[in-house]
């Protein structure tokens, strides 16, 4: 018996060769090159000259790399914290209302539509919305010029006061449909007759959402709050649509500023630094929540 065992497990682990492979070729090998290109000064072109730990010394004394940080725990915020919060509360309002009262139907369809941002072209929304905040023509301006408050139309995206403002709020709209959706199928799996008792004992919605629904959905808020948050340290494409990380450094990011740093001005191996950093910052996050989660869960 105990030789069959063996047997099939080997057999199993056939399957994950082509996985290891795979993820070997597209994630360790970029990263292992990426980290000893990060201690080297390369063009792109010849050889790389091993210059030790330069990049990162420069690296932490850039005034563009520490402004680029700042602007990402304001992106963390509009794409983790807003989202998580407003999901949560958009979630228990469609399972508890909107099902009930209009049927499940109506729920799938307005969930729908909060997850349609998602599953759009990045560049596509960064076009519509660079259309909406233009400062000439966009529907913005136009619509508060129709309604008489033409004296607070700006330009959303070329002023670098309001530049990284505008990028939150667009990342808030095209980040809530996670949530939302996440949750709601945790609210599935959540035993109705909680909500009973709950209602026999004269509990109000508000007691009901944060004693049983905020409990009873732990686990996916963690996953919620992990995935967004590396997102937002993630963030490129809408960055790259909407700002190119201007103006005047008003938007720029990490990833941004690594990208620059790589295919504009050639020094690759100062990208590559920045981007080791932000993978060592990912990586540490994720452990961070993982540990919480856990330890949530045992508690």
């Amino acid at each position: 018996m105990a030789g069959n065992s063996n047997t099939r497990s080997r057999g199993y682990g056939l399957y994950l060769i082509p996985g290891i492979i795979a993820s070997t070729a597209v994630i360790v090998v970029p990263l292992v090159m990426t980290v000893y290109i990060s201690f080297t000064r390369w063009t792109g072109i010849g050889s790389p000259r091993w210059i030790g730990a330069d990049n990162y010394t420069r690296l932490f004394a850039d005034a563009n790399f520490w402004a680029s940080f700042g602007h990402i725990i304001l992106l963390i915020v509009a794409m983790a914290v807003v989202p998580t919060l407003l999901g949560l509360v958009l979630a228990a309002v469609l399972f508890d209302h909107v099902a009930k009262h209009f049927g499940d139907r109506w729920a799938a369809v307005l969930r729908s539509g909060y997850y349609l941002p998602q599953v759009l072209p990045v560049a596509v929304t960064g076009i519509i919305w660079g259309w909406i905040l233009h400062p000439s023509y966009g529907a913005l301006n136009k619509i508060m010029d129709a309604v008489g408050l033409g004296s607070l139309t700006r330009n959303w995206l070329g002023d670098p006061k309001y530049a990284l403002y505008s990028v939150m709020a667009v990342m808030i709209w095209f980040q809530l449909g996670y949530p939302v959706v996440m949750f709601m199928s945790g609210l599935q799996r959540i035993d109705p007759e909680l909500y009973e008792a709950a209602d026999l004992d004269g509990a109000t919605w508000w007691q009901r959402f944060r004693r049983i629904t905020v409990a009873m959905i732990r686990p996916e808020l963690y996953v919620v709050l992990v995935t967004t948050t590396i997102a937002s340290l993630k963030i490129f494409g809408q960055i790259f649509v909407l700002t190119r990380g201007g103006p005047s450094n008003a938007t720029l990011v990490p990833s941004y500023f690594a990208y620059k740093n790589f295919f504009e001005k050639a020094q690759v191996g100062y990208g590559s630094a920045i981007a080791t950093v932000l993978t060592v910052l990912i990586v540490v996050l994720a452990v961070v929540f993982l540990r919480l989660q856990n330890r949530a869960e045992r508690s």
